[in-house]
């Protein structure tokens, strides 16, 4: 017989939620909590390119299954209030992306809406992918909000490719990082490239941050924490989780 021990309570509430955001903004998220007593940690999930697909939702229930209260933001909620659009993305991305200063507001509205929640613990972590891991690192380096974030892969975070919308390299804000940071990339990637990554150690060295970087095998490039993409890949998904959910249970409990 097999034994799968739980806590005394198992179940869990998902549902969309809407939100204030940047310039009182009213915005649109999934929301996904365990439905005991808590205490609960939070975790702010932040999509990729792609928007707040199903793959996202999926990884907010994961964390609601793993006792925390998690919120994924849909921050293209204003240009597709609908949905996601490839040709709305497609403008997004040679506009320059949305604006780094609107997605940090819309964050610190995340995190007002895990507090609110009654069995929030007091503490809270960030976790991205693609695009949305240059989002959760940058967000760490520009609140006090967090304990503790994640950049799975995040694109763009050495860049000289400045926009109006997004002006400073987020490896240059490192200085300013105000929690542990967890890193997990893939050797064949070029968007973080090896190199990429190096810079980012540089200077969370240099800067003497709390922090791992994790480098997968040359056969491991980007996404490849997405099960729906060809780029999957299993043995790299799961030696990650293992390592966020270590990194979340020594840091946010």
């Amino acid at each position: 017989m097999v034994s799968n021990k739980t806590g005394s309570y198992e179940g869990m509430l998902a549902e969309t939620v809407r939100f204030y955001g940047d310039k009182g903004d009213l915005v649109s998220g999934y929301l996904s909590r365990p439905l005991g007593n808590g205490p609960y940690p939070g975790v702010v999930v932040v999509h990729e390119v792609f928007g707040l697909v199903e793959h996202t939702r999926e990884v907010v229930r994961k964390f609601a299954q793993h006792g925390y209260i998690a919120l994924a933001p849909d921050l293209y909620y204003r240009e597709m209030p609908g949905g996601p659009n490839d040709d709305v993305l497609d403008g997004i991305r040679k506009s320059g992306g949305i604006p780094d200063a609107r997605v940090l507001q819309d964050l610190e509205g995340v995190v007002r809406t895990i507090q609110s929640v009654a069995t929030w613990s007091g503490k809270i972590g960030s976790i991205g992918y693609c695009s949305g891991g240059r989002i959760s690192l940058m967000f760490a380096c520009n609140t006090d909000s967090l304990s503790a974030a994640v950049d799975c892969y995040g694109g763009r975070v050495v860049t000289d490719e400045l926009t109006e919308n997004q002006p400073k390299p987020v490896v240059d804000m490192v200085a300013n990082l105000s929690c542990p940071l967890l890193g997990l990339f893939g050797e064949s990637d070029q968007n973080p490239s090896p190199e990429h990554v190096a810079r980012l150690r540089q200077e969370l060295e240099k800067h003497h941050k709390d922090f791992e970087l994790q480098s997968y095998p040359p056969d491991t490039g980007h996404g490849f924490f997405g099960v729906y993409k060809p780029g999957y890949r299993q043995p790299a998904a799961v030696d990650g989780w293992q390592r966020i959910f270590d990194f979340f249970g020594k840091n946010l409990h």
